[in-house]
């Protein structure tokens, strides 16, 4: 294959945390890739062309194949790029399993905790589009709770941020020692996003000196080589490439998925957002690849982890 087909290609912007945990997988990887910025609030009508609906931040494009959501992107680079693996120990079916408490409840508490402690500072449509995405149609609400009850949330994250110091109180580098995986990747983007937004974040995490030790060491990974692409390249790039899914659905699938069937798939929450529509081309345990054809891009594979994800059958 040409270097435009295997091209690493990130749709994301500077101020995501979620980005931010891609970036530093990418460094730790030492991967070269392209920098496609996109807006911080919807619409995103360049990203949305090539991913047929979805708008969370960030996602991969390799050629015509396009990765939504940063577990389905860290396996995908992991598959492809093995050496220096992301899972430096034999337990990496235990950091799957940690990612979602990474990835959901730890995640969704420093949201709150940076929504909640934005008060009235936080613009109107930035509160309305992340608070709905987070807390549910009664957002508002939701704010408000956040807001009244910052004390208690940010009790909440010094127990782990403390069961984590004292983890890393032995000396290592990284959680699992000398080598970085991708657990340090999900645990900084929360570190990350709590010293950056949150008003309080350098004094709570200033208690921690291992973890702040540790932290500096993941920042010092960088994030790879990183060269800009416009969107408008992007979607020319998809075009002009074909996806390189293999077609398969591995047996004993529970929702009786196959090659060639019409379904939608979309965030296992209500956050208001347009389920992707296509047909099945690959499906096991851990991934769903879904085809679809769109006028601007042509034929495209768009890949979602099962985890985390509803798919309907149309």
């Amino acid at each position: 294959m040409n270097d435009a087909a295997t091209e690493i290609i990130l749709h994301n912007y500077a101020q995501s945390p979620v980005a931010e945990k891609v970036r530093v997988a990418l460094g730790i990887k030492r991967l070269a890739w392209r920098d496609v910025e996109i807006p911080r609030l919807p619409p995103k009508p360049m990203l949305t062309t090539l991913t047929g609906g979805y708008r969370r931040t960030p996602v991969m494009q390799i050629g015509a194949d396009i990765y939504c959501d940063s577990q389905c992107i860290l396996r995908e680079l992991e598959h492809r790029h093995p050496a220096p693996t992301y899972m430096p120990t034999a337990d990496a079916g235990l950091m799957w399993c940690l990612s979602r408490w990474t990835d959901g409840p730890l995640f969704d508490l420093a949201v709150k905790i940076v929504l909640g402690s934005a008060g009235k500072n936080l613009p109107a449509d930035f509160a309305e589009d992340r608070g709905r995405l987070y807390l549910g149609e009664n957002w508002a609400e939701g704010l408000k709770t956040a807001n009244s009850q910052l004390p208690h949330l940010v009790s909440q994250l010094r127990a782990p941020l403390s069961w984590l110091d004292t983890m890393l109180a032995d000396g290592r580098a990284f959680l699992l020692g000398d080598a970085p995986g991708a657990i340090d990747a999900q645990i900084y983007h929360v570190v990350w996003f709590v010293r950056g937004r949150f008003s309080g974040g350098e004094a709570l995490l200033s208690e921690f000196v291992n973890l702040v030790r540790w932290e500096t060491n993941v920042h010092d990974l960088g994030h790879g080589t990183s060269s800009s692409m416009t969107p408008s390249d992007a979607i020319d790039r998809a075009r002009e490439q074909t996806p390189v899914t293999e077609r398969r659905v591995l047996p004993n699938d529970p929702q009786g998925l196959d090659i060639g069937m019409p379904v939608t798939v979309s965030p296992d929450v209500d956050g208001g957002e347009q389920p992707v529509e296509g047909t099945v081309v690959y499906a096991d345990a851990e991934t769903v690849a879904v085809e679809r054809t769109g006028d601007d891009v042509g034929e495209l594979c768009v890949h979602f982890p099962r985890a985390g994800y509803r798919i309907s059958l149309v």
